[in-house]
């Protein structure tokens, strides 16, 4: 009979066989964006067409999380994987955190912009910048937050810039675990896990997609910020003017 230990080291070694890090059996296999491994290309997979659904989704951090990554166990306590996990905090009477989805975009045209809950700037799917915010998850709700990007039009953008930012509440990066989910039409998910402490920041840059050498990539950023997007907009050099935004019903 095979020991739990073996059947732990065996899947183990099958998950660092692939060039990158990754997620989940074969039904739902995902690629994890990491230090080590930080782009892949949406259109070697076959996935820069149709409908990109981007998806922000938080957890309350705890004790039974790994502080570094977020996941459970480690190479000296495999059995950690095995306890059933503590309920996921999503109300704010356990976290009271507002984090906002976002995305600065750059058309082909030379057009920039940003969509974003702040100011109500939810963009368009079927006319420029082709990406479109569903909503305002104020709470972390198991959907989360969701941009739906339409890659049909890929050749009219130049780059999105994902970015995640807190609007209302204590900074609180460092005790929330945030994981913002790539769904392209074809292929595996992408996954990027804001990993990293940062007790004081107040938005991150996530992922960055883009034209390289006729190929649509998106890169890991995970770049920590203390200000807000005015800070990300100097970093990547988008040249928008920023003022003072507000939700609907807050002010």
């Amino acid at each position: 009979m095979v020991s739990l230990w073996e059947n732990w080291r065996n899947s183990a070694r099958m998950r660092r066989g692939p060039k990158f890090d990754t997620v989940g059996g074969p039904s739902t296999y995902a690629v994890e964006l990491t230090k080590r491994h930080a782009s892949v290309s949406l259109t070697e997979q076959g996935a820069d067409n149709g409908s990109l659904r981007v998806n922000l989704s938080w957890r309350m951090r705890s004790s039974d999380f790994d502080g570094r990554t977020g996941r459970r166990g480690s190479l000296r306590h495999p059995l950690q994987a095995l306890k059933p996990q503590v309920v996921q905090a999503h109300t704010q009477g356990v976290v009271d955190v507002d984090l906002d989805l976002a995305c600065m975009y750059e058309l082909a045209d030379g057009s920039k912009g940003v969509v974003q809950p702040l100011g109500n700037f939810l963009g368009d799917w079927n006319s420029p910048p082709y990406v479109k915010l569903t909503g305002d998850d104020r709470f972390g709700s198991p959907s989360g937050e969701t941009i739906y990007v339409n890659l049909d039009h890929k050749d009219e953008i130049r780059r999105l810039l994902f970015f995640v930012y807190i609007y209302d509440g204590t900074p609180a990066f460092d005790r929330t675990h945030a994981i913002l989910t790539l769904f392209p039409s074809n292929g595996p998910r992408v996954e990027v896990g804001l990993d990293q402490r940062a007790p004081q920041a107040r938005s991150c840059a996530v992922l960055l997609m883009q034209h390289e050498k006729d190929q649509l990539t998106v890169r890991r950023e995970v770049r920590y910020v203390y200000g807000f997007q005015s800070e990300l907009d100097r970093l990547y050099g988008w040249g928008l003017q920023w003022g003072r935004g507000y939700k609907a019903g807050k002010a």
